[in-house]
């Protein structure tokens, strides 16, 4: 793996010795939720690496392609605010939804939580773009094929910052510098890998860190026994 300097920033290249994409992002508001908080819905400081995975795959996605996060630049600084939201403890099995066979009365299993949010965010974020061996194109037409989209502003569905109800604006990266923002996140969720056998989801993690306004993302994740 080689890497170079890029404004700052030292980012990894691909195996094909590419640098990464890079999109820029921004919001009124934004939710990344702390997965050790059950209850109460609390925000990492910063973009999360699969909530910037999202974001791009609502822009451009094909099954044959993934997105490998390298770097998130922060460019505002962290303010957080709180609301009450209303939730429901009911939620109808998916596939009784899909046949509409069961509704769920959200008026009596209303439940109001409290969520601690990020407000005016904006982000870089840098990624490859990973191919499957069932491609039939090279990477560098995935990435034009992003950078297009990016540019005219075209998405499959809205992206969103977290949550659905914060969406995203996007488009290509302009010359803002980067917030004063250094901090020790902690545990964060790296990626999510599907077994082919079980079904079951197989989930890796990296210790987070935010140094001079980037968070760096390793290569590969660790896998943790998180207590449930």
């Amino acid at each position: 793996m080689t890497t170079d300097v890029v404004n700052g920033l030292t980012l990894r290249r691909s195996a094909d010795g590419d640098l990464p994409v890079v999109v820029q992002v921004s919001g009124e508001a934004a939710l990344f939720s702390r997965p050790e908080l059950k209850v109460e819905r609390v925000t990492y400081p910063v973009m999360t690496p699969s909530a910037a995975v999202g974001i791009l795959e609502s822009i451009f996605w094909k099954p044959e392609m993934r997105y490998q996060i390298v770097a998130i630049e922060v460019l505002k600084p962290v303010k957080q605010f709180t609301i009450r939201r209303n939730e429901t403890s009911d939620v109808a099995p998916l596939s009784e939804a899909i046949k509409g066979t069961r509704r769920v009365d959200t008026a009596a299993h209303r439940d109001q939580r409290n969520a601690v949010c990020l407000r005016d965010v904006a982000y870089r974020i840098h990624a490859h773009i990973e191919l499957a061996a069932h491609a039939d194109k090279p990477v560098a037409a995935y990435r034009d094929q992003l950078r297009r989209r990016v540019r005219k502003g075209a998405c499959f569905q809205q992206p969103y910052l977290g949550t659905r109800e914060f969406t995203a604006e996007f488009g290509l990266p302009d010359d803002t510098p980067r917030a004063n923002v250094n901090e020790e996140i902690g545990i964060m969720l790296h990626s999510i890998h599907r077994d082919g056998k079980s079904g079951q989801p197989r989930m890796e993690w990296f210790a987070a860190r935010v140094v001079e306004g980037v968070l760096y993302v390793p290569e590969r994740g660790i896998e943790l026994a998180l207590p449930v």
